[in-house]
């Protein structure tokens, strides 16, 4: 089958192309795999380090060398989908996907599978870069973060929904069952963006891929002060889900004798703290707009992370002791993802794709960093966990209400 797209529309027109709803489901879905990648998987990793008789920090390379692809991907899938348009490069990427997920099934070492996982990230890549752009392709600024707030909203649906069924076909069928679940998953995702979802880019950009004209619209990208602040905001936060998620899983069920499904129970919890987070989001974007719904999402971080480290300090080891305090920063993560990758982009609307690669770079950097280093100090206990999440929680705090406040409303680019 042809992966040709219809002509662009006219400025006027993109919104046209792809209502609200239509375009938060689809965002709901491309996003929706980040979850399923992670969450779906996370109750089965105990079993396959048992299972291939393997380190917790060599196990958890299986993460962390797939949020390293996932940055790597979106520097290459950013600028071709604005050469060659979004459509093509979302096929395409959902297609390589659903393979990799059928190797990580079938893998029989663990080099296999995370030469696996690393094909995975490369290819979910595509899924989220793409829909970053599509949201500045369709809508202004404002109304982008609206809309991106709604598809996070059915983000959250998706990452409550997956650990719970993680942990169950875990326990039916061992760790490879999670991996059938997503190769499923991302074919129908395939079959919803061939049927539903249009070409959007307003304008192609035939220079996009030259190495010297990349160069120095990543050098312009990366010196606009609203860029930084967002993407810094985005990265920050991500930092301490993502180590919460490469973590969790030996605290839980390792150090707190959780079974698999109870594990994901856990999880699945700060999903729904998430999903709360993204309704307040909309309700402070139409109040106070972007910068001030981050700002006040700020303290709910502190709270999260402060408060988990100020337990584990205290000795106390209990599932409580982690959860509680992980709501709280869930919550503010709905509202700063929700904000923040719109943000990222808003400033560069010929840019969109190449700006929302960069983001989403900086992102998988900080967190592939900081889940090695979570690797290397895991011990018998919470506290390594939460001292992480801690300090990821106080950077962002300050971004949010230094930077963010500071440069989140600068001049838009002219790209």
């Amino acid at each position: 089958m042809s992966v040709s797209s219809p002509p662009a529309a006219a400025p006027g027109e993109r919104a046209a192309l792809l209502s609200p709803l239509l375009a938060a489901i689809t965002l709901a879905l491309l996003f929706g795999l980040q979850p399923a990648t992670t969450d779906l998987y996370l109750p089965g990793l105990p079993l396959l380090t048992r299972e291939f008789a393997t380190s917790v920090s060599t196990a958890q390379l299986t993460m962390s060398a797939l949020i390293l692809a996932f940055g790597f991907g979106q520097l290459v899938w950013g600028p071709v989908a604005d050469r060659v348009g979004r459509r093509p490069v979302l096929l395409a990427g959902l297609a390589l996907y659903t393979l990799a997920a059928a190797a990580g099934m079938l893998a029989q070492s663990m080099t296999l599978l995370i030469a696996a996982r690393v094909l995975q990230g490369a290819a979910m890549a595509a899924a989220v870069v793409v829909g970053r752009a599509m949201v500045r392709d369709l809508y202004p600024p404002h109304e982008g973060a609206h809309v991106m707030s709604l598809g996070m909203s059915g983000l959250g649906i998706i990452a409550i929904s997956s650990p719970l069924l993680g942990g169950w076909v875990t326990a039916a069928w061992g760790w490879r069952a999670p991996f059938g679940v997503v190769c499923a998953l991302s074919l129908l995702i395939w079959i919803w963006v061939w049927r539903v979802v249009p070409e959007t880019i307003r304008q192609r950009n035939p220079q996009a891929l030259q190495p010297a004209l990349l160069g120095a619209a990543w050098r312009r990208i990366l010196a606009h002060p609203g860029f930084r602040a967002w993407a810094g905001l985005t990265a920050g936060t991500y930092a301490g889900l993502f180590m919460f998620l490469a973590g969790s899983s030996f605290v839980y069920m390792s150090v707190l004798g959780l079974s698999a499904t109870a594990y994901g129970l856990a999880l699945s919890t700060s999903s729904v703290a998430y999903l709360i987070g993204t309704v307040f989001c909309r309700r402070w974007l139409v109040r106070h707009g972007s910068i001030g719904a981050v700002k006040r999402a700020a303290p709910f971080t502190l709270i999260g992370g402060l408060g988990m480290a100020a337990l584990a300090l205290a000795g106390v080891q209990t599932v409580w002791a982690v959860l509680l305090p992980q709501l709280a920063y869930a919550f503010a993560h709905g509202v700063h993802q929700s904000c923040g990758q719109a943000g990222a982009v808003s400033f560069f609307p010929r840019e969109a794709g190449t700006a929302s690669a960069l983001a989403g770079f900086v992102l998988a950097g900080v967190a592939f960093g900081v889940g090695n280093l979570l690797g290397q100090l895991m011990d018998d206990s919470a506290l390594p966990l939460a001292l992480g999440v801690a300090a990821a929680s106080i950077a962002t705090a300050l971004i949010a209400w230094t930077r963010v406040q500071s440069h989140g409303l600068a001049a838009p680019a002219h790209a």
